[in-house]
Order: C-alpha cells, then sequence, then structure tokens
C-alpha cells in the first residue's frame, strides 16, 4: 500500500538573478552543497571536444581573490572536500564539510563561479593532466567501451563525444575558447543550489543569498542541438587485449518520459546492481562466462539510451551474446506473475530508499530533479509512481525498447 503524501521534507527558492535553490535539514554534524550547472559536454561546439572537462580542472587554478592553494586549502584545512566533476549535460561543484563551515564553503564554491581567473600559465600544465586521464582511459576497455559506444549511437552529435576530449582537440584549447564557453554556458538562470544538511533553510537561505545572489551573466541563454535518432549498427573492434567486451543497447526513453519508472524497474529487473539479477543469475552464476555483466539506462533531457555490459573470454563471447538476447526475448514475452512483480518493485524501492540514506548522494540528487524538472519528488511521490506500474506496463515497454531490430552492438576483442 502506497503511503500518506507527507510534507516535502525539503524547501525550494528562487535568488533574484534566477539561480533556484533547494535545500533539506538532516539533523547531522555535516553538510553538503553543490552548485549543479546545466552545461556539459553536449554543449561545446565542433572545436570543443573535452572543453567543459577541461574547465572544470581549472576552475580550481585560481579566483581574482586566492591562489590554487588557497582554493584548496579553504575546506581541507577544516577536514572537508571540495570538488567537481563533469557529465554530458551538466557539472556539478561540490564541498561537504563540518555544519559550521557552511558560510566558508558557500563563499568558496561562489568565488570560483564568479571570479576564477584561468590563469595562462597553468593551460598547459592542465593540458598534460588531462592527456595523461585519456591515456589511462584507454588502458581501460571496460570503461572506454561506454563512450564508443555512445559515438556509436549519436556519431557526431555532442552526445556522441567523449567527455574528456581527444588528443587532438585538448592540446587546441586557449584561455579565449574557456572564457567564451563559461560567459555562454555558465549562467544563475540554468543552475540550481543544493544542499543537505543540519542548518535550517531558512538559515541557508540567508547565506545563498549573501554569497550567490550577486552572480549575474549578461546574453541569451544557449540552444542545444536537437538529439538524432539512434540508427541500429554492428561493429567488431580488434585492440591489444585479452578479454572481450561487448554492449547490447539502444535507444530508451528520456528523462521526461511517463513510461521512464518501468523502464527502470524492468532494467532493474534485468541488470541492476542486485547479485540476484537475471543477467547475473542466468549468465554469470549459471553459465559462469561473465564475471561482469550488468545493464544500464541513461536518460537525457530528449533521448535516452539503454544497454548490456559484458566481459568474457573470446571463445565464449558469442554465447554470451545469445543469452543476453535470450533475457531480453523472455522480458518481451512472458509476463511477470504477482509474486515475481511484487518481489521486483519490492527490490527496488528498497535500494531508492538505501540511496537516499547518504546525505551526499542526496544532495545530488535533489538538485539535479530540480535543474532537470524544476520539481522534486518526495520519497512517497516516487514510490507511488513504482506502484502504478503493472505487469502489462511492463511487458509493453520491453516490447517497445528492446526491440531485436533497433539493437546496436559493439564488441572490444583480441588483436590477432
Amino acid at each position: 500500500m502506497t503511503p500518506p503524501l507527507e510534507r516535502p521534507p525539503f524547501e525550494v527558492g528562487t535568488l533574484p538573478n534566477g539561480l533556484r535553490w533547494i535545500h533539506q535539514q538532516v539533523a547531522s554534524p555535516t553538510g553538503h552543497v553543490g552548485l549543479i550547472l546545466q552545461t556539459g559536454s553536449r554543449d561545446e561546439g565542433p572545436d570543443e571536444e573535452g572543453l567543459a572537462h577541461f574547465i572544470e580542472h581549472l576552475l580550481f587554478k585560481g579566483t581574482t581573490r586566492r591562489k590554487a592553494y588557497h582554493i584548496l586549502s579553504r575546506i581541507e584545512d577544516v577536514g572537508g572536500e571540495l570538488n567537481a566533476y563533469t557529465g554530458k549535460e551538466d557539472t556539478t561543484l561540490y564541498a561537504s564539510f563540518l555544519v559550521r563551515h557552511y558560510g566558508r564553503s558557500m563563499e568558496l564554491i561562489f568565488d570560483i563561479i564568479q571570479n576564477a581567473r584561468f590563469p595562462e600559465k597553468e593551460i598547459p600544465k592542465e593540458k598534460e593532466v588531462i592527456l595523461d586521464e585519456i591515456d589511462s582511459y584507454r588502458d581501460s576497455p571496460s570503461e572506454l567501451i561506454f563512450d564508443e559506444f555512445d559515438a556509436l549511437l549519436f556519431g557526431d552529435h555532442p552526445l556522441g563525444r567523449n567527455i574528456l576530449g581527444t588528443e587532438e582537440s585538448v592540446p587546441k584549447f586557449t584561455r579565449e575558447q574557456v572564457l567564451r564557453f563559461v560567459q555562454r554556458n555558465y549562467r544563475p538562470e540554468n543552475a540550481v543550489l543544493s544542499s543537505v544538511g543540519g542548518i535550517s533553510a531558512k538559515a541557508f537561505e540567508r547565506l545563498a543569498m549573501k554569497y550567490a545572489a550577486h552572480w549575474t551573466v549578461s546574453g541569451p541563454s544557449p540552444e542545444r542541438l536537437a538529439a538524432p535518432k539512434i540508427q541500429p549498427k554492428t561493429e567488431i573492434r580488434e585492440l591489444d587485449i585479452h578479454q572481450c567486451h561487448l554492449i547490447l543497447g539502444g535507444t530508451g526513453f528520456d528523462a521526461h518520459h511517463e513510461d521512464l519508472p518501468a523502464l527502470v524497474l524492468v532494467n532493474n529487473l534485468l541488470g541492476g546492481p542486485a547479485m540476484n539479477s537475471r543477467l547475473n543469475l542466468n549468465i554469470r552464476e549459471r553459465h559462469g562466462i561473465a564475471y561482469q555483466i550488468e545493464s544500464f539506462l541513461n536518460p537525457y533531457s530528449d533521448t535516452g539510451i539503454w544497454g548490456v555490459y559484458a566481459g568474457t573470454d573470446e571463445d565464449a563471447i558469442d554465447r554470451c551474446q545469445r543469452l543476453i538476447l535470450r533475457e531480453l526475448k523472455l522480458l518481451r514475452e512472458n509476463r511477470l506473475g504477482v509474486g515475481q512483480f511484487s518481489k521486483a518493485k519490492t527490490q527496488l524501492l528498497g535500494q531508492m530508499a538505501l540511496a537516499q540514506e547518504s546525505n551526499g548522494n542526496l544532495m545530488t540528487a535533489l538538485g539535479k530533479s530540480l535543474l532537470t524538472f524544476n520539481r522534486v519528488d518526495r520519497f512517497d511521490e516516487m514510490v507511488a509512481k513504482i506502484d502504478a506500474v503493472t505487469p502489462s506496463q511492463l511487458l509493453e515497454v520491453a516490447n517497445r525498447v528492446y526491440d531485436p531490430q533497433q539493437i546496436t552492438e559493439l564488441r572490444f576483442v583480441p588483436r590477432n
């Protein structure tokens, strides 16, 4: 039974500059604050591949008030953490700290976002760091295949590009490119300030007004290039590796799709994090031919993808592929029984509840939800959405998404 709706545990607001904020007060001695910007590798132009990630690195290299050392020491000197990361559609700058350092942390975040200098002398150094990161990444085919799968699906569209950039694009970046990208994309009206910690919403709003309300950017907001229609493909690449790597996947649902909760449920049943997922039980445990196997969903603002990844031996890769396709077929053809369906929903809801136990993860989830949907579901509302899914809907979604005629396949195999 779905529990009755409760008062939201969080409060939201908007500053005069258009920056939205969300705060959830918790009984904790720590605080977590993140500034989530609606810009990522998807927003790069043809000559900017990797620029969003490059800028994320440069943000910590000094402001008009602080040198790089002082930025890093400001939070770490009090036992906290300051970091950032870049995605396809967003960039996040965040801090975790003792509650007494809320003001210190928020002041630093907005000093960085408003006053970053992007020193010319730091640019060559950071290029070398990222080129090393790219080399390290290419040494890990189990990670590389995910980005190569994106490239296979989306082609030359920005969603198909590697977030890190390439060995050709990164060395060409200039400070002028950095400044143009920041001016174009780092905007308060396209960002959310998210917080979870042991202070009241009123106290948090006062800090936000003090440190964030003066952040303004002139000029119009940029528009994104629409996502392309995905066409199924098959590709086999030979690499200097010992193990084979395989992804099967295709078009999923975007973040706003009404059937996304049903797809999340069927994906979790297929190959979610639990050891009793169908893929894990039937391919790893029963047949013993894939040490690592999982399914995934990546919903974006106007498109989405799904996939199944497996790492296996060369002599087992064809069998592994057939077994994956068999599991997809079973989901398309067999309606779950009452007991199976109830168990699948109970498992997903338990995983969702456990994910909210981490205040840092909760801060990010609240902020990204507000950024994407301009609203945040309470946990009881999320429960209601999962409870509303029916076995018939699950079957219909599996048939739509796991259409065998629309599956793209990418393999990494050892070079002969």
